[in-house]
């Protein structure tokens, strides 16, 4: 088995040895096939709101962005989200900017996906309250993605205006009440050092949380951050590969950052560093192309069905698998985890398998 420490970490990262770095990539794509298997999971996600309290000053959607807005209604999310299982997607992801709109619709949109569906639902949008975590648990989701971004806590402060520790308080509630928790982290950061990227792997590694969103730095036109160089599409690369390496058997996403960088006809490249799952988006266009959190982003103006068929050939190519699949976690802890809850005087058992 091999285990790397911190200064094997830095010196993957820094070297610019192409020898090397395809050594790294193929051991990469080894440890995935032993502890994941050959499929690439597809899942679908719904873009539902582009409205954001937040104000990151590297996001196209923020607070303080000139852009339009939107709120797509309930019955519109669910009706994507059974579009999607029609399609043959096993899980959809529900994301939108961190706002307050749906904190009281949340529940009844993910109750009624899971009773029409037979969906995985995994819920992306931004830190919320325990009781609220707990709520969106018992209605029936599955799964949390809320990418820390950066381990730096000073950088997080910096580049968002909030403090790193509440968001690491959301994570350790998710993982208390039995979800599948994804985080990850922002490749090339204004300010954003090779140990700091180290470090954010080594947190992937402690946490062993069950999916991981690794991406680029994108610069998007109207932001603070407009003018800084994006981050480098080898290193992100390079982070995907080292967190495969290190984290064994979770989920790691063809993210839609790394593939508009390089381009999605270059996305079978990525598979063979280490990534297993990919997201088709089937938000309906007209709000779609407002979801703007970076330019250029892949799939924007394909139509779904479209763009499913060409990403299982590129799957194909890679020599992988395409599945529609749940693709639950294959982490252990969450395997074992029973979760006793008590709501409205009832007992509710959240052990999923």
């Amino acid at each position: 088995m091999i285990e790397l420490i911190k200064g094997d970490i830095t010196y993957y990262l820094e070297t610019n040895n192409s020898e090397e770095i395809s050594e790294l990539f193929r051991l990469a794509d080894r440890i995935r096939e032993r502890y994941v298997g050959n499929k690439v999971y597809l899942r679908a996600i719904i873009e539902f709101s582009n409205i954001c309290r937040n104000n990151c000053k590297y996001c196209g959607i923020r607070r303080d962005a000139n852009i339009k807005r939107y709120a797509m209604k309930p019955k519109e999310i669910v009706k994507c989200a059974q579009y999607a299982e029609d399609l043959g997607y096993g899980t959809v992801v529900l994301q939108s900017g961190e706002n307050s709109i749906y904190d009281d619709k949340m529940a009844d949109i993910v109750r009624e996906i899971k009773e029409t569906t037979k969906l995985a639902v995994v819920l992306s949008i931004g830190e919320k309250t325990y009781g609220q975590y707990l709520e969106y648990r018992i209605a029936g989701a599955d799964r949390y993605l809320l990418k820390h971004e950066t381990s730096n806590p000073k950088l997080f402060y910096e580049l968002t205006g909030r403090n790193l520790e509440n968001r690491l308080q959301c994570l350790r509630w998710l993982i208390d009440l039995g979800y599948q928790v994804g985080s990850g982290n922002i490749v090339g950061l204004p300010g954003q050092t090779i140990e700091d990227l180290a470090n954010d792997l080594l947190m992937f590694k402690e946490w062993d949380f069950d999916m991981l969103g690794i991406g680029p730095f994108i610069p998007c036109h109207g932001t603070p951050l407009e003018n800084h160089p994006p981050g480098d599409p080898i290193l992100t690369l390079k982070v995907i590969a080292l967190a495969r390496i290190l984290t064994k058997n979770a989920h790691i996403p063809a993210t839609t950052a790394i593939r508009t960088v390089l381009g999605d006809d270059k996305a079978h490249l990525i598979f063979r560093c280490g990534a297993n799952v990919v997201m088709g988006n089937v938000t309906p266009l007209e709000y779609r192309k407002l979801y703007r959190i970076y330019p250029g982003k892949v799939c924007n103006f394909k139509d779904p069905e479209s763009w499913l068929n060409d990403i299982k050939e590129q799957i194909r190519e890679a020599g992988l698998k395409p599945s529609g699949e749940v693709g639950h976690s294959l982490k252990r802890r969450w395997r074992l985890k029973t979760l006793k809850l008590k709501h409205n005087n009832k007992n509710f058992d959240l052990k999923k398998c």
